[in-house]
């Protein structure tokens, strides 16, 4: 990922955004950074490019993106934030000076000699609430799952103990923020990089074992996505269907608390369903019993009763195409959505 190839993901979804701005914050970064290079061996630069891509996909501001693209300069540079403030301005300063602070609370920057003084629960949970409460504008931590999520896919450079603290530092604390955010996508990222790090020889079996049967099940996927679309589309529910494949470590959880095999798990692909109100995601359930059979006592609404930590959502599982069971969940909150996996539905909803 280059400059160009960003600043035209950027125009892609925002035509009014100043990207000469965006020029000069690289040239600025690309200056400061002039001479150094990742463990890996590659230009430092390259690492900012990379985080600041993966806000693009998250249609974030030309602002976030410019600090993205600055967020190491003051930690690793001569660079400060005045300077950074005189030249780009106090937002984009600001989102500097938040990402260097949580950079400095953040356990991975120690050195880290023995893996096995693993973070307590409590300690996590904290350090979380740390995070947060610093983070007076919420694009700082945006930018720093982000950076943590390109250091993972780059992890590999580093020292064994220091791959293994990083990725529980990523499973403890910052797939859970990602997660209280609704940044799903960056979620499964993050623990499945992160797992792949702390078990690989069971990350590497399920992978194997996915790809053999993912062919099989697609095309269970799309048949299904297209009677839901059809239906919603008959009965005036007005929804927006969105695919994923599982992700691998979700299965293996199941697996681990459920005490099953990989071949006892069937939800391996996930539909979203993104809807309006709470009106349309009943309807939504009602359209799904219609379709198919829900199985007996496995129905629970916990919109009429959301749980202590106001998690409201409606389960149920039916049995799908080849009657194969299929687990529906619709849950809300403040993104709306239904997701769905072969043989095992599941489905959330969210609204504003």
């Amino acid at each position: 990922m280059g400059i160009s190839e960003l600043i035209d993901k950027i125009s892609q979804y925002d035509k009014e955004a100043d990207l000469d701005f965006l020029k000069k914050v690289y040239e600025f970064s690309l200056s400061a950074h002039q001479g150094q290079v990742r463990i890996s061996g590659e230009p430092f630069i390259l690492h900012p490019l990379e985080v600041a891509n993966i806000l693009a996909e998250l249609h974030l501001d030309v602002v976030t993106i410019a600090a993205a693209i600055l967020h190491d300069t003051v930690e690793d540079t001569k660079a400060s934030i005045l300077e950074i403030k005189e030249k780009f301005g106090e937002e984009a300063a600001l989102l500097v000076d938040g990402v260097t602070k949580l950079t400095v609370i953040s356990q991975s920057k120690e050195n880290i000699e023995d893996f096995d003084l693993t973070i307590e629960e409590d300690q996590a949970v904290n350090l979380r609430k740390i995070f947060l409460a610093m983070a007076k504008d919420i694009r700082v931590i945006l930018i720093k799952l982000a950076d943590r999520l390109h250091n993972l896919r780059t992890l590999s450079s580093l020292p064994i103990n220091k791959q293994k603290f990083i990725a529980r530092e990523t499973m403890e604390i910052f797939a859970p923020i990602a997660s209280r955010l609704g940044l799903w996508h960056i979620k499964w990222q993050l623990e499945d990089l992160a797992f792949s790090y702390l078990d690989s020889s069971i990350y590497k079996d399920l992978a194997d074992k996915l790809v053999k049967r993912r062919i099989e099940r697609e095309s269970v996927v799309q048949e299904t996505i297209k009677i839901i679309q059809e239906k919603l589309k008959e009965l005036k529910v007005e929804a927006r269907i969105e695919g994923r494949p599982k992700h691998i470590y979700s299965i293996y959880q199941k697996m681990n608390t459920k005490g099953k095999d990989f071949s006892e798990i069937y939800d391996l692909f996930a539909i979203r369903i993104i809807t309006n109100t709470v009106e349309d995601s009943y309807a939504a359930l009602g359209i799904i019993h219609s379709l198919w059979m829900p199985l007996k006592d496995r129905i629970k609404d916990y919109i009429a009763m959301p749980k202590a930590n106001n998690y409201r959502s409606l389960h149920t599982t039916v049995y799908g195409p080849g009657n194969e069971p299929l687990e529906r969940l619709y849950q809300e909150s403040k993104i709306r959505s239904f997701k769905f996996s072969s043989f095992r539905f599941y489905a959330s909803f969210r609204c504003n």
